[in-house]
């Protein structure tokens, strides 16, 4: 069984929150590393909230950095969406 990746982080209400590391990548386009994550908490739509930082690999310790710019947001939603493809793939 795989072990599950898990930080605490502080919400929008100051509340400290455990979140799960979905998946981490390195970007060749933008030469930075990303972590996809999510407190599992559900949307209005019951959709699990995920979140994207970037992050340094080489610093575990280190504060996640906002995504800021769109081509960022760009290839991050990509990949989520073929990761989407994917599992509907794999369960048929």
């Amino acid at each position: 069984m795989e072990e599950k990746m898990t930080f605490k982080a502080v919400n929008n209400e100051g509340k400290e929150v455990e979140c799960e590391v979905l998946f981490t990548f390195e970007s060749e386009e933008t030469n930075k590393n990303y972590m996809v994550y999510t407190d599992n908490t559900t949307d209005s739509e019951g959709n699990v909230k995920v979140y994207a930082s970037i992050y340094d690999p080489e610093k575990p310790e280190s504060e996640l950095i906002p995504i800021e710019s769109e081509a960022e947001w760009k290839i991050i939603e990509t990949i989520l969406e073929e990761i989407q493809s994917e599992v509907k793939d794999s369960a048929n």
